[in-house]
């Protein structure tokens, strides 16, 4: 039975007529032409994104551990007449890599930078933001300036310029003769501290300028209200500013987390990560296993695999605790 047909039959039971069967086509056509529309547009947005990532993130990954599990090293090719016979091998790198005493020894450096700049460069970068926010001290322009600048400094520069401060015969040994005249430097003192006091040092301001940033976003009468009921600077701080800035201090946490176990250009120029390896990072020690002496690409991405799970580790660990303890910004 046709359309028209069933329209005429409806309209004698007084139903519906061949206009609102039209009607009722066109409606669904203009649906349906919109639901592509929509999927198109999202597809447009999305899809440049996403190979972005799965070339520049996912791929490389997902390659690296392929390596870490195979018999692949530097100079063998993968493809083409001179390619290599290419098999997966197994966990063998991971085991060569635990069974590595520097490779504790870089683990526990990253961990000291982890905790520089989460439970340093963090806190206090959220200190002088709040004091100059506040408007506690003069200059605030002047101050942001200063604590900002080694953050567009290049990082070798400062790595180079540190490295003749801390030497033997820079001008760190000579200002503590000022007030230790015997002072010599010697090899049992501890290399990584100077390292981590650079690190706080330059990083600090990239924290500042993001607390400022949210600080500024907070209502200052929401604050003077508080204070008007009796409430202590602390008080304000404690009730108001600290909850409103827990998804930053999240972010800013992740973001110290992951800047932490790629370091690698600040201590290579500064130490090399020596001396005796005593500066090591897990960046530093994939790079030798990759580069130096016997080069092993194997055993290089398995490291570089178990940054990439302590990174997701520590990440977890943060949004459980922002989740337990934090509230919502």
């Amino acid at each position: 039975m046709s359309d028209k047909e069933k329209a005429q039959r409806a309209g004698v039971n007084g139903e519906i007529t061949l206009g609102d069967v039209k009607n009722e086509k066109k409606i669904r056509r203009k649906e349906l032409t919109s639901k592509g529309e929509e999927k198109l547009a999202y597809w447009t947005l999305v899809l440049p994104g996403f190979l972005i990532y799965f070339a520049v993130m996912a791929f490389p990954t997902l390659f690296s551990f392929i390596l870490s599990i195979s018999n692949y090293y530097r100079g063998g090719q993968l493809f083409g007449p001179k390619a290599v016979d290419f098999k997966l091998v197994g966990f063998g790198s991971y085991a060569k890599v635990f069974q590595d005493e520097y490779f504790y020894v870089a683990l526990k450096n990253n961990f000291k930078i982890v905790l520089i700049s989460v439970f340093g460069q963090i806190p206090l970068g959220f200190i002088l933001a709040y004091i100059l926010n506040r408007g506690l001290v003069k200059f605030t322009g002047f101050f942001q300036t200063v604590i900002y600048l080694p953050c567009v400094i290049s990082t070798v520069v400062i790595g180079i310029l540190f490295k003749s401060f801390f030497s033997p015969t820079g001008a760190w040994p000579e200002v503590i003769r000022i007030f230790n005249p015997a002072y010599q430097p010697t090899v049992n003192a501890n290399p990584m501290a100077s390292v981590l006091l650079v690190i706080l040092w330059m990083y600090t301001g990239t924290y500042l300028l993001i607390f400022i940033a949210n600080l500024q976003k907070i209502d200052s009468s929401i604050i003077e209200a508080a204070k008007i009921d009796g409430a202590s600077e602390f008080q304000a701080l404690r009730y108001i500013i600290l909850p409103a800035l827990s998804g930053v201090i999240v972010t800013s946490a992740i973001l110290a987390i992951s800047g932490s176990l790629k370091s690698f250009d600040l201590i290579y120029v500064m130490t090399g990560g020596g001396p005796a390896n005593r500066t090591t990072v897990l960046s530093i020690f994939m790079y030798d296993k990759a580069f130096k002496g016997a080069p092993n690409y194997a055993l290089a991405n398995a490291i570089s695999t178990i940054m990439v799970i302590i990174s997701f580790l520590l990440i977890g660990l943060t949004k459980l605790a922002e989740k337990k303890f934090g509230g919502k910004e």
